[in-house]
């Protein structure tokens, strides 16, 4: 109850952060509750109501297939939400698995998994996950777990500088003193005292793999038609960009809030969680 009080005090007198934390709010509402949301059905195509601009009835227009964009727009918040959090997730854990094990161990440990982690570093990843796609092919399941296995390299890295400088804290030395096993250590003791960092770098990386998944379906790589994405909706949008502006303004402003929200709140509880940040500013 403390820690939540102190974040609303904190929202209080940091409204950028809290306008990150209600955009993010609001994605999260349409991806949960699309079905009534939604005033029609994403996929139904009406020839004969194609190309209208936004009005009462359908308040973002339509498509060239005469579908409402309103409606694909809420339930590809579904998809957006989905990568993010599967996608973070496979990574973090990846990430705090190998940066713990490095900075915990050390020595030749510490050296073969940051070499491993330098060859990741020099390989961009945009480039690195249309490698794979070429190879295992283009689905939803597909990019969220390639984005979380080719991401995971800064979480690593942040988290092996955190075990360095927690594992010569007195605390830990009198668990090892004690004779308490180096697994148990480090999943008591250092992973919940590292925890800070890596929840906000986890914030920061949703919209980044928002923003990749959204590329991805631009360029007909990532979520496949007719299932709605907001890239893929971009995509079919660019061919009536003089004559029906909505088809990508709608669906780029998506993207370009949900990012901005992650990002907001991401450097919102940063600041939060290192109060030295807060002086700075």
């Amino acid at each position: 109850m403390i820690f939540i009080g102190t974040l609303k005090q904190y929202f209080r007198n940091h409204p950028m952060a809290f306008f990150g934390f209600l955009l993010v709010a609001a994605l999260i509402v349409a991806a949960l509750g699309a079905s009534w949301i939604a005033p029609y059905d994403p996929n139904l195509q009406s020839l004969n109501d194609r190309l209208l601009p936004p009005s009462f009835h359908h308040w973002m227009g339509t498509d060239q297939y005469g579908r409402d964009v309103f409606s694909r727009l809420v339930y590809a918040s579904r998809i957006s939400l989905a990568v993010g959090i599967v996608a973070v997730t496979i990574y973090v854990l990846i990430g705090t698995t190998v940066g713990s094990v490095a900075g915990f161990y050390g020595g030749w440990v510490d050296g073969i998994l940051m070499r491993l982690v330098d060859i990741l570093l020099s390989i961009p990843t945009f480039l690195l996950i249309l490698i794979v796609i070429a190879f295992v092919g283009p689905s939803i399941f597909n990019i969220m777990v390639i984005i979380g296995l080719t991401s995971w390299t800064d979480v690593a890295r942040l988290v092996r500088g955190e075990v360095l400088s927690l594992k010569e804290r007195e605390f830990i030395l009198a668990a090892k003193v004690v004779g308490m096993k180096n697994s148990r250590i480090i999943l008591k003791h250092l992973l919940p005292n590292a925890m800070g960092p890596v929840l906000v770098v986890s914030t920061l990386g949703v919209g980044g793999a928002i923003l990749i998944e959204s590329a991805l379906s631009y360029l007909g790589l990532g979520v496949q038609p007719p299932t709605a994405s907001w890239g893929n909706m971009l995509m079919e949008g660019k061919e009536h960009l003089t004559d029906a502006w909505w088809l990508v303004t709608f669906p780029g402003l998506a993207v370009f809030l949900t990012v901005l929200g992650y990002n907001l709140l991401g450097e919102g509880l940063r600041d939060f969680w290192d109060p030295r940040l807060r002086g700075s500013r």
